[in-house]
């Protein structure tokens, strides 16, 4: 894959990095932002009584695939939640000030971060 095509302002040019899925999700309530490191699709990860399954559940991540460390989202984009899996996406969500550091969680070793805003202004 040498480029993408990206709906938010991003260089989606492959430099040899990891790349992840961007997908925004728009609904009534609100725009929902999910992002999965491209590795980590296909995948069910499962500990104790968690699962997160990014296999049958895949087509809520997969949408543009985009550079983490080109990925950028204007400050004044407003998401209802945010739904980030895997170590790039967690590193390029907080860079994009979408989630914090106390946010993330952890199964089987993978980050993940689910934030939710009451009323995004």
């Amino acid at each position: 894959m040498d480029s993408c095509t990206c709906s938010l302002h991003c260089s989606c040019t492959n430099t040899g990095n990891s790349i992840i899925y961007v997908k925004i999700h728009e609904t009534d309530e609100g725009d929902i932002i999910a992002m999965c490191d491209e590795s980590l699709i296909g995948k069910v990860l499962e500990e104790n009584d968690m699962v997160l399954d990014l296999k049958d559940y895949s087509d809520f991540y997969v949408g543009d695939l985009s550079d983490p460390e080109e990925l950028f989202i204007p400050r004044d984009t407003k998401f209802n939640s945010a739904n980030i899996v895997g170590e790039e996406s967690i590193k390029s969500a907080i860079k994009n000030k979408l989630i914090n550091e106390e946010n993330i969680k952890s199964i089987m070793g993978v980050p993940y971060a689910h934030t939710y805003w009451m009323n995004p202004v």
